[in-house]
């Protein structure tokens, strides 16, 4: 039996009428420039520049993304140490490859998803079996641009924390940022971060005047009676600013800082967790399925402790186009709606 095609290449598409879309087109690239803070520019490219200055072994590939991914600050003070390998995520991954295995310690830097959809099994064969020193930085992450699915890397975590050998980072803040890339480097393994880009506002340090990086350590920045949020990335700066708003509501809520999603420092969560009578909530900017939350979950409950628990993180869906405050609050990241949350659950 067969069947006729309905398909008309005469057919003229229509737009949309004006109001029927998803959303603004404006803000589609977050600027995580907050009230408040003070932000840094481009504080990844310029880490990585002092670490190449005293480290020869340094390299840095893009796949044609060095003004996305601050590495045109890197290729500015090293050309002759700067690959642009053009739209072909597999090549890059594969000549990082190359490198390490020569003994240098390539920086490749593409946009979340691309790394994570298209250049994964290169990632697991070529890098990650090998246990390599690659370190691949990945702009967009999560609900950072407004460009809808093809471009906003939701499950990018779920992708990577299967992945043996891979250690994955999710910065907060420009300090994050410059402090993880001489860890990176001194790291001998393959890494994925998560990169902020642009101009990162510096948030931790006016929390937690003593605050430092540390691969594979999380943080108490707040302390608190009523709830413990477990956060990473950007969520963190929304998780301190919406335990402040919540505090003049009589509502004190603590904020552990999880920069490094694997390995997880299960025992500062284990020991916040034991803390009795808090509500412990996770808060990612990454979907719900697979992310730090299921990793905060299951590590509780491997260790048999049993609080109240919450998850705040992007629905498993593919997401709408727009303006991004929009779309944080329409998907309850933002820093009002996790102070909704929190009252809610309290």
């Amino acid at each position: 039996m067969t069947t006729r095609s309905t398909y008309d290449p005469h057919r003229k598409w229509q737009p949309r009428q004006p109001g029927t879309g998803s959303g603004k087109t404006s803000a589609m690239i977050a600027s995580l420039e907050a009230e408040g803070y003070e932000s840094v520019a481009a504080p990844f490219g310029h880490a990585l520049v002092a670490a190449a200055k005293a480290d020869p072994r340094i390299v840095g590939l893009t796949a044609d993304l060095s003004k996305y991914t601050d590495l045109h600050v890197f290729a500015q003070a090293f050309p002759d140490r700067f690959y642009q390998m053009g739209m072909a995520e597999q090549v890059m991954i594969s000549a990082a490859a190359g490198m390490a295995r020569e003994g240098f310690i390539p920086f490749a830097t593409t946009y979340a998803v691309f790394a994570s959809r298209r250049a994964y099994d290169f990632i697991a064969m070529a890098i990650a079996e090998e246990n390599l020193p690659v370190k691949i930085v990945c702009a967009l992450p999560g609900l950072t641009t407004g460009y809808g699915p093809s471009h906003q890397a939701t499950e990018d975590l779920a992708i990577f924390r299967g992945l043996p050998n891979l250690t994955i980072v999710d910065p907060c803040d420009a300090i994050d940022v410059a402090e993880a890339v001489p860890a990176l480097v001194a790291h001998d393994g393959p890494v994925y971060m998560r990169l902020p880009r642009g101009k990162v506002p510096s948030v931790l340090r006016a929390h937690d005047p003593d605050y430092r990086f540390e691969l594979g350590r999380a943080r108490l920045i707040r302390d608190g009676s009523d709830a413990l949020v477990i956060s990473s990335g950007f969520m963190t700066m929304r998780a301190l600013d919406a335990a402040a708003a919540l505090e003049r509501d009589g509502i004190s809520v603590a904020v552990l800082h999880c920069p490094t999603i694997k390995p997880l420092d299960t025992a500062t969560i284990l020991a916040e967790a034991r803390k009795g009578g808090r509500l412990v909530v996770t808060a990612e900017n990454h979907t719900r399925v697979g992310g730090l939350g299921e990793a905060v979950a299951a590590t509780l409950l491997t260790n048999g402790v049993a609080p109240s628990f919450r998850m705040i993180g992007l629905p498993d869906q593919f997401l709408d186009a727009g303006a991004l405050p929009t779309l944080h609050d329409r998907y309850g990241i933002s820093t009002r709606a996790i102070a909704r949350h929190l009252r809610g659950w309290l």
